[in-house]
């Protein structure tokens, strides 16, 4: 019986090996009352509130057997992807994170991940494996952790060893004992680099994250981000790779050399922000579907765009800015650009921002519009 659940890791092995994986080890399917224990402590502080999530997720995604019935074993892959945005950024170009400017990953790792499913199932002579990849209610780094994949550093992300945490995960559970690894006995120790960087303070340095605070969590929801936390979102548009860049493994490791994982186009990588704060629906399905970014919508990515040229502070963004509040047709990103003209301040965007008053019926851009102006109002002091 050992002897089967060798050579199945075997086979597991070589197939991801052979499929692209950095990494790859196994863990048993058990379920993960620590990974159950660390979700439920999350949501209680709230740390996940955008997510929608609550216990039920924590029970569902620390139990493998949710995902596959009957499964014993869950392949862990790592796939690395870090690569060097092109050279030439200049002040009006928005930020990306490196996991988005290159084909959509769930695409690449899924057809890497069957590859190793088919592998066992041919093994085995039958069905015995299902694929996870982002995807399905699964913690994908906790059970990472457990195979000895890497450790889940101070940033929450997964560091593997000689990958660092620019990686993509993805499973295969099985319904067949494959022969475990052991967890690494290795933490982030007395290095606090991401913590010290983050610039919204989302890190707590106890390996927990408030990610209503994380510039990755505020570029992807749907509604409006905090105004308090709008300066220090910077230039990023999309997602956010600040406390990964300064990880030693990870800027050890270095760039990937799988060219799948290089920009599709350098734009992807460093957008232009007035491009974007223009972009409709035809042209983002046409730049961004094949990217990860491809899920959200426009409007979410001209939002972004108004923030990080509200972040600019540069005055000859103004008319953009002013032409956005007049004519965007969604009260969402009005709102964003009334913040970044505001924030700019210059005489002809206090004046865009009062004409627009006058007209604008959307209750939450004129809320909007009148913090703008309040803000930049002069103060008064009151007789002596």
């Amino acid at each position: 019986m050992n002897d089967e659940r060798v050579a199945l890791k075997r086979i597991a092995v070589d197939a991801a090996r052979a499929a692209g994986a950095g990494a790859v080890r196994v863990t048993s399917a058990a379920p993960d009352a620590d990974a159950r224990r660390h979700m439920r402590e999350s949501f209680a502080r709230g740390d996940l509130e955008t997510w929608g999530y609550g216990d039920a997720y924590a029970e569902r995604a620390s139990d493998p057997s949710t995902v596959a019935d009957g499964a014993r074993s869950v392949v862990c892959c790592a796939f690395a992807y870090a690569t060097s945005p092109p050279r030439g950024r200049d002040s009006l170009s928005g930020r990306v994170s490196n996991y988005a400017w290159s084909s959509d990953y769930h695409s690449r790792v899924r057809v890497a991940l069957q590859r190793i499913a088919d592998a066992l199932d041919a093994a085995c002579g039958k069905p015995v494996a299902t694929l996870a990849c982002d995807t399905r209610p699964l913690s994908e780094r906790a059970f990472a952790a457990r195979a000895g994949l890497g450790w889940i550093g101070k940033h929450t992300n997964l560091i593997a060893p000689k990958l660092g945490s620019f990686v993509f995960l993805g499973e295969v559970l099985s319904t067949v004992e494959i022969e475990p690894d052991a967890a690494l006995q290795t933490t982030c120790g007395a290095c606090s680099r991401c913590v010290t960087a983050c610039p919204t303070g989302a890190l707590r340095g106890d390996y927990t994250i408030d990610a209503r605070r994380c510039i990755s969590d505020l570029t992807q929801r749907t509604d409006a981000i905090p105004r308090d936390l709008r300066p220090l979102v910077g230039q990023w548009v999309w997602g956010c790779d600040t406390c990964q860049e300064v990880c030693p493994p990870s800027r050890l490791a270095g760039d990937t050399e799988d060219s799948n994982a290089l920009p599709l186009e350098p734009s992807l990588a460093e957008p232009s922000l007035l491009e974007m704060l223009e972009l409709r629906s035809g042209e983002f399905k046409r730049r961004y579907r094949e990217t990860a970014m491809g899920w959200r919508g426009a409007a979410v990515l001209r939002r972004n765009a108004a923030v990080a040229l509200g972040n600019t502070l540069d005055r000859a963004t103004i008319p953009a800015l002013a032409r956005a509040l007049v004519g965007d047709p969604h009260p969402l990103v009005r709102g964003h650009a009334a913040w970044a003209l505001g924030r700019i301040g210059a005489p002809a965007a206090m004046d865009a921002l009062r004409r627009r008053r006058s007209v604008e019926t959307d209750i939450e851009v004129c809320e909007e519009i009148d913090d703008a102006l309040r803000a930049r109002a002069p103060s008064v002091r009151s007789a002596s």
